[in-house]
């Protein structure tokens, strides 16, 4: 064992979670640490683990952001065809990680992922960049490609077909919204005897609130 990366350790002692604190429903608790975070001024509150698995169940993580959340679930966007949009056409189920260090905080999601709407995607399209709109339509995401200069010069062809105009959302770039069946809130403790605060949907739409072991 690597000496200096076992003796790394962080205390955590910032706050508490307690079942009497924690609101009915999560969504709801999570809006109030939402606001927390976004008052904390942290960088990139929005970024956060997707986990995905195909069919055959082997399992793929990676960081995206999270654009929007409500009662229906938490949206990101992405290219259909990439690797992880071909996971979850195999296997429309996902989990999420919010990790805010500065806050020794971490939310975990597990639930059921759709598409949004067309329309939805197309606002948010149009909200993006023209370089990030343009970009959507450059990057064949997840394939091998050559090199980066066959990157760049495909981007320049776009940019030359499609730039300095209304540029159409791509059909294979969109929205999914994972709807939670499942969400952990994560608060450090001292001794490594972190409170753990776990909501599961029940069969009857009401949310089962329990204190896990850390």
């Amino acid at each position: 064992m690597t000496s200096e990366i076992a003796s790394l350790r962080q205390e955590y002692a910032a706050q508490v979670l307690l079942e009497k604190d924690v609101a009915p429903h999560p969504i709801a608790q999570f809006k109030t640490w939402w606001q927390q975070v976004m008052n904390s001024q942290i960088t990139e509150p929005n970024a956060m683990t997707l986990a995905t698995s195909s069919a055959d169940g082997v399992p793929a993580a990676r960081i995206v952001l999270l654009k929007d959340f409500d009662y229906n679930g938490f949206v990101f966007y992405t290219n259909y065809q990439s690797f992880k949009g071909m996971q979850l056409e195999e296997n429309p189920k996902a989990c999420l990680v919010f990790f805010w260090k500065e806050l020794e905080r971490q939310v975990r999601i597990v639930g059921l992922v759709s598409k949004v709407d067309a329309q939805e995607s197309d606002a948010y399209f149009h909200s993006r960049p023209e370089g990030s709109q343009l970009g959507a339509w450059t990057s064949p995401q997840s394939q091998v490609i050559k090199n980066r200069e066959w990157l760049d010069l495909r981007y320049q062809e776009v940019v030359k077909e499609k730039g300095g105009k209304t540029i159409e959302r791509p059909s294979h770039w969109g929205g999914y919204v994972v709807k939670p069946v499942l969400i952990e809130f994560w608060q450090g403790r001292p001794s490594r005897l972190h409170d753990r605060i776990q909501y599961t949907l029940e069969e009857n739409g009401e949310w089962k609130i329990e204190r896990l072991a850390p």
